[in-house]
């Protein structure tokens, strides 16, 4: 029996109805993925189950004692207290009580310990206690950490937890995989699939959805489509559908354009017509007006320029290191015209550095790193720093006329704007309005128009639906420059790369042929991986070495004596004030990221949004530092 039933549920927002007398229903430990277009209506009818969005038709009917439980889209910013009151903030208002207990034990109060103790013994309390602390454990979460003080991949996991301490027999996920790096998917994706409760969730992370999902479900036109099977059995049969669909249409429309002849031969022969056959076409009429045509696809174009050299980026035993952190130890590499470059690691190992260096945005500290001639670079920056939020959609990728030239065709903006699906009126609004999915085919528009032979793309599929995706995918491939791609899309990664640059270990980077899955067949075991570490401490003769983090080279510590007293506190304290500010941009790029950031006032969104360009500027200067002061110390 089912545990959840929508039915005829109807909403509109506008003129088309966002979900028009649709059927929906959950049955127990099923997993069931909702699929569709942006702007189809995906989170809303998360929503309708949820009990937090009420349909303006039909009803929606559960079975009692059925608790569902939802983790966020978003990490909330407002969040305090150790993961332990986060985590207990689950259980309500006995929840509140056992957060209270829990810190007078950290402090020693008997006398307030002794009041909660005769609350939580009335209402049964050490259960639920047992219930958090057994959660907590699966979950291998630290019960005393500050939520604040962790990573975003922690604090999705101490929301699961939250969520999960409720024991809900239906359990949903709003895009989980968002800002996280692949382990966190992986162990999201590991622990998800042994639960015992049902899951209905969104994603646009295809590798995450083929190993969970059980059905899909696609929201398509206001209308739901049901379908046992797994994704890539889905591509087929939607396939199939879609061209059974288009000559069904076809006939249909030819039919009406036949009758619509003949309704309009001579006087004799209206006098004389059929009425039953002009009820009929009038019948026509209407059922073509109704239908509601599949929202267009992106046209996605990059503007090629002349061809670079050869050698695009060659790389010669690089070494680079934080006081801190190894980021690269001995790493060598040669870029060539036409690569397509995955770099492939868990948050926070380096991956934005060891971009810089490749660019010559930054110096290594030994080997040597040589650019090719002829190179004309686009960059697309997660952060959408390049976005003015005041400008409208169109003055954000125009210069000074109102058409751009793409591969030697001149186009007006607005018909530029159209591939990437932005309607006119859409395209003359400002930035701020936009949603986080609009905003990333604004920065690939803008990207895209500028000539270039060399693509740089950090985290380009986030906020993208998956058609979106693969359109992308299929444009980077027949791209005839050079990409490199930071991204943790294990299935963008697999059909575009044709080469990995992975963080094995701390400092330990190694190049793969092919994607993610090629990189998991060819990489070291753990021991191979810890004996190329051990030996990395050996001095070879003509090998560059970087050690343990804390240790600099006798060169350098040779030379620190040349800076002053000041200058030496600044060099030793500018390495964690960039960790900070790249942390705390990180934070602030998840806050723009949701859809319901733009949605809150406009001074809010403003300050935010003026806080990143701060924060960005003050890390330009901070690197601008580290490299002057360094090059003093290195003499």
């Amino acid at each position: 029996m089912a545990l959840l039933f929508l039915r005829d549920i109807s909403l509109s927002f506008g003129a088309a109805p966002l979900l028009d007398k649709i059927h929906f229903q959950v049955e127990p430990l099923e997993r069931v993925c909702i699929v569709g277009r942006n702007g189809e209506g995906k989170s809303t009818l998360l929503k309708v189950i949820e009990g937090v969005q009420p349909a303006d038709d039909g009803s929606r009917i559960i079975q009692d004692g059925v608790k569902i439980a939802k983790l966020r889209q978003d990490v909330p910013h407002d969040i305090q207290g150790s993961v332990f009151d986060v985590v207990a903030l689950g259980l309500g208002d006995i929840g509140r009580i056992l957060k209270d207990y829990h810190h007078a034990a950290l402090d020693g109060d008997m006398d307030k310990l002794g009041e909660l103790q005769q609350q939580i013994e009335a209402q049964n309390g050490w259960e639920m206690n047992q219930k958090v602390d057994t959660i907590l454990s699966k979950l291998d979460l630290p019960p005393d950490d500050e939520f604040s003080a962790l990573s975003g991949g922690m604090k999705r996991r101490v929301l699961l937890a939250q969520a999960l301490v409720q024991q809900p027999d239906i359990l949903l996920l709003d895009e989980p995989t968002n800002h996280l790096d692949i382990p966190s998917i992986q162990w999201l994706e590991g622990f998800v699939k042994n639960l015992r409760c049902a899951l209905v969730f969104i994603t646009h992370d295809r590798a995450f959805l083929q190993a969970l999902a059980t059905r899909i479900v696609e929201v398509d036109r206001g209308q739901l489509f049901n379908w046992e099977c797994d994704y890539l059995t889905y591509l087929e049969r939607k396939q199939a559908q879609l061209e059974s669909e288009a000559k069904s249409n076809s006939e249909f429309d030819k039919k009406l354009a036949q009758e619509e002849v003949w309704i309009r031969q001579g006087i004799k022969a209206r006098r004389t017509r059929n009425e039953g056959r002009v009820r009929a076409l009038e019948k026509l009429r209407l059922e073509r007006q109704a239908r509601r045509s599949q929202q267009g696809s992106a046209n996605l174009q990059v503007n090629l320029a002349e061809s670079s050299g050869k050698k695009v980026i060659e790389v010669s035993h690089l070494c680079f290191a934080w006081p801190d952190k190894v980021i690269v130890n001995n790493f060598s590499t040669l870029i060539m015209r036409g690569d397509k470059v995955g770099l492939i690691g868990p948050n926070g190992c380096g991956k934005s550095t060891l971009l810089k260096i490749l660019l010559g945005q930054q110096q290594p500290q030994q080997g040597k790193v040589e650019l090719g001639t002829n190179l004309q670079i686009a960059y697309f920056d997660q952060h959408r720093a390049k976005l003015n939020e005041d400008l409208s959609v169109a003055e954000n990728v125009m210069d000074s006329s109102d058409f751009v030239e793409i591969n030697g065709q001149r186009k007006h903006i607005i018909g530029y704007l159209s591939d990437f699906l932005f309607a006119p009126d859409r395209a003359r609004q400002p930035v701020k309005s936009l949603s986080g999915g609009e905003r990333n085919r604004l920065l690939l528009a803008q990207v895209f128009a500028k000539p270039s032979n060399l693509l740089i793309l950090d985290e380009p599929t986030n906020d993208l639906d998956v058609e979106t995706l693969e359109l992308l995918e299929d444009l980077l491939m027949n791209y005839q420059g050079t990409v490199l791609i930071v991204s943790h899309d294990r299935a963008f990664l697999n059909n575009v790369a044709t080469s990995s640059i992975v963080f094995d270990a701390p400092g330990l980077v190694n190049e793969y042929v092919g994607g993610y899955d090629d990189w998991l067949r060819q990489r070291p075991s753990f021991d191979n991986q810890n004996k190329k570490t051990d030996k990395s401490t050996k001095t070879e003769p003509g090998e560059s070495v970087v050690t343990q983090p804390a240790e600099k080279t006798p060169e350098v510590k040779k030379s620190a004596k040349k800076l002053s007293f000041k200058d030496q506190r600044e060099y030793d304290a500018l390495p964690g004030l960039i960790e900070q500010l790249e942390q705390t941009l990180e934070a602030l790029s998840d806050q723009v990221a949701q859809p319901s950031f733009y949605q809150q006032e406009q001074h809010k969104v403003d300050q935010v949004l003026a806080e990143i360009q701060q924060k960005e500027t003050e890390l330009e200067q901070a690197f601008e530092r580290w490299e002057i002061l360094e090059s003093q110390q290195l003499g």
